[in-house]
């Protein structure tokens, strides 16, 4: 099993901060190798949700649909689904700090077969992305206008 986790400090207000990032079309402004996110479900954003992800990882081009399982406004987001023989369960958190916003992304992978061979260097490559992704968020969201 694959667990990765890092945060930062967005100075921005929690409700701006959650709203935005609850939004997976967003995604592709702050996520290096994230190349389409298209919602297919209607509405706005809660448990239900469904989106479609085209990325990159690891130079192979994955298409995926995952699905929002928990949501709690300005508080957590849990979407999962799966890619081949990989399982994941991603989560954002975020709450109140002095300083503005915490963001706490969490994901918890599981592959199979001859895949979870892999699992150190995909664990080491989820790592270094979830930190420059974070601080993509990070300048994206302190240098938009109010």
């Amino acid at each position: 099993m694959i667990e990765v986790e890092d945060s930062i400090t967005i100075a921005r207000p929690i409700g701006e901060v959650f709203t935005f990032v609850a939004d997976q079309t967003n995604a592709p402004r702050w996520q290096e190798g994230l190349g389409e996110v298209r919602r297919v479900t209607d509405g706005p954003p809660g448990v239900g949700t469904k989106h479609v992800v085209v990325r990159k990882f690891m130079g192979r081009k994955l298409e995926l649909t995952n699905e929002y399982v928990h949501y709690e406004p300005n508080t957590k987001i849990t979407f999962s689904g799966a890619s081949g023989p990989s399982r994941f369960e991603a989560t954002y958190l975020t709450d109140t700090t002095a300083d503005g916003t915490r963001v706490t992304c969490r994901m918890q992978m599981e592959q199979k077969g001859l895949f979870k061979l892999g699992d150190p260097l995909v664990a080491a490559s989820l790592r270094r992305e979830f930190a420059v992704n974070l601080q993509n968020l990070e300048v994206l969201l302190e240098t938009r206008a109010d």
